[in-house]
């Protein structure tokens, strides 16, 4: 997946500021495949990725305004309030689909029910440990372990120096790893 040039999303994103749909249409073509992959990495649902895809973007259009260069790259920028949505949408309880319609008396296997449980049960623990988190290292974490970058790719993505990328994600897998062994 190529990445979109910063400078002309930071163009597109001050221009969706004043209210140019057209630049809302070209920002939108350069960078959903970017955000949908990260969405759907995290969702684990392509039907849920494209919800939250959606919502990501009106939230782009409405916020474009507040965009700051000096704090993050515009992808960056675009890629954190679509991973909040994301985790706020795995907070959210849903009704799983495929089972909905089914009895549960027809399971027959019931460590399977359980195993499903208890894997939420830790997705969740996970979750309240990750909040627990200095921002700047959650996302490092999220950076290099959901989304697959290396070390040297998230110290690029976040324009950062590589030995601080290195510290923050070891600051902050030693206090995930502490919160998880404490809950």
């Amino acid at each position: 997946m190529k990445r979109p040039d910063p400078e002309h999303l930071m163009t597109l994103l001050s221009q969706c500021a004043l209210g140019d749909r057209n630049a809302f249409e070209s920002l939108y073509r350069h960078t959903a495949p970017n955000l949908f992959a990260v969405l759907t990495r995290i969702l684990k649902r392509k039907d849920w990725a494209e919800e939250a895809l959606q919502d990501a973007y009106i939230i782009i259009w409405r916020q474009a305004g507040r965009y700051q260069p000096a704090l993050a790259a515009p992808l960056t920028w675009m890629t954190h309030i679509a991973r909040n949505l994301a985790i706020d949408q795995l907070r959210r309880p849903h009704i799983d689909e495929s089972h909905s319609d089914l009895d549960m008396d027809s399971l027959s296997d019931s460590t399977q029910l359980l195993e499903s449980f208890l894997a939420r049960e830790e997705e969740g623990r996970l979750r309240d440990c990750l909040n627990q988190v200095d921002p700047k290292q959650r996302q490092t974490i999220a950076l290099a372990f959901w989304h697959g970058l290396s070390h040297g790719e998230v110290a690029l993505h976040l324009d950062l120096p590589l030995g601080t990328v290195k510290t923050w994600l070891r600051r902050g897998l030693a206090r995930l790893k502490s919160c998880l062994e404490a809950s």
